[in-house]
């Protein structure tokens, strides 16, 4: 079983299906192409998106129909394209597509995700990107007022983005 050294969670031993290949990297680390997605039990829904390259190199991520249930996908054909899907039609989110919302958290408490340019994985060939969507339909600062509220009303803080 392969593993990966990270910067919070020390030598993480993952399976081969867990890692998915950015061919183009991600905005601002478009040299970093490999990533794995580690699960805290403690901390679902959120996940952990890891570098397999660099150790402190790690996104905190979030089911977007977690956020958004009724999200409606916008992928541009050529992103579809580069996805391995069909790029005729807009994909369901379910089997084959996985689609995660990055997560940032600011003093601690302040969460918001990126609804306006989601992860979309590829579940079959384990390929994603950042779908930068071209309408302004959801925000890139989401609030996700509801768990902070919940942690603080708990008195403990939302998980940290050890990442």
């Amino acid at each position: 079983m392969p593993a990966v050294e990270t910067k919070y969670f020390g030598i993480v031993s993952y399976a081969e299906e867990s890692a998915v290949l950015f061919p183009q990297g991600l905005p601002a680390f478009e040299e970093e192409r490999g990533f794995v997605l580690i699960d805290a039990p403690e901390g679902a829904p959120l996940v952990f998106l890891q570098s397999l390259a660099r150790a402190g190199l790690c996104f905190l991520a979030i089911p977007i129909l977690s956020i958004d249930s009724s999200y409606q996908l916008a992928i541009a054909p050529e992103d579809l394209e580069n996805l391995g899907l069909n790029a005729g039609s807009q994909p369901g989110m379910g089997t084959d597509v996985s689609v995660l919302a990055l997560v940032s958290v600011r003093d601690g408490f302040l969460a918001s995700a990126n609804l306006m340019a989601p992860l979309v994985l590829n579940v079959r060939t384990r390929r994603g990107l950042q779908a930068i969507r071209r309408d302004s339909r959801y925000s890139h600062e989401h609030p996700l007022a509801p768990l902070a509220r919940a942690q603080a009303t708990k008195g403990t803080r939302p998980p940290e983005t050890a990442c």
